[in-house]
């Protein structure tokens, strides 16, 4: 399958808050290792960001999509307690191994490392479709614990296409795996009804629309 390049770009910039897309590979703010891009970096070089501008949460390396930055210290703290009071609605999109359920409710308490115990988390998800021997998921996460999708579905039995961390001892290849964890965060609605997508990245596109061609394929033979 060719691959795709999804480059970083900005979805909205309102007050203090500045709405990034970032692709799966980069780092939501700079790292140790100086040979893995970053969004802060990225926004401070190519749309002239202040050198404050800090994230206000944050997303895996591997998953793309929605990230929220404030510009300055006051959005920091507000846009963080958005987040601690539980004000944010995120919407994700996964492709999972195996044929899940329509819908269903993940409540598994999950460690938390700074905290030193586990600490009650909550997943939703629904089955949009089915490819073969994978599930096209629509996901809402009720909590934010780190790794909560990925740990969440594969304890039900269902990891994520690509994820190299959280996976199952079998799993069937996918044809035309677009080489990167199959998770992407589409929605963010912060408090006041602010709501921000950010579309599939064309990799996940392609992939989709490939696996869709193999479905009606079989379906004719």
């Amino acid at each position: 399958m060719t691959t795709l390049r999804d480059e970083p770009r900005l979805i909205a910039q309102e007050r203090g808050l500045w709405v990034l897309h970032k692709p799966s590979g980069y780092a939501v703010h700079r790292t140790g290792d100086e040979s893995i891009p970053d969004l802060q970096r990225w926004a401070r070089a190519a749309l002239d960001a202040p050198e404050t501008l800090s994230p206000i949460h944050r997303l895996d390396r591997d998953t793309s999509g929605v990230v929220l930055f404030a510009a300055d210290a006051k959005m920091l703290s507000e846009g963080g307690s958005w987040f601690a009071e539980g004000l944010v609605k995120k919407r994700y999109v996964a492709l999972v191994h195996g044929r899940a359920r329509k819908k269903g409710i993940i409540r598994r308490p999950l460690q938390d490392s700074r905290r030193g115990r586990r600490l009650p988390a909550v997943t939703r998800y629904r089955c949009l479709a089915l490819y073969g021997a994978c599930s096209y998921l629509g996901v809402r996460p009720e909590t934010g614990r780190q790794h909560q999708i990925r740990k969440h579905l594969t304890g039900l039995g269902h990891p994520i296409v690509g994820d190299t961390r959280y996976r199952a001892k079998r799993v069937r290849s996918v044809p035309g795996f677009p080489g990167r964890l199959w998770l992407h965060a589409g929605v963010i609605e912060v408090p006041g009804g602010q709501r921000y997508e950010s579309p599939l990245p064309p990799e996940l596109v392609a992939h989709l629309e490939l696996l869709k061609q193999a479905q009606d394929v079989d379906a004719q033979s």
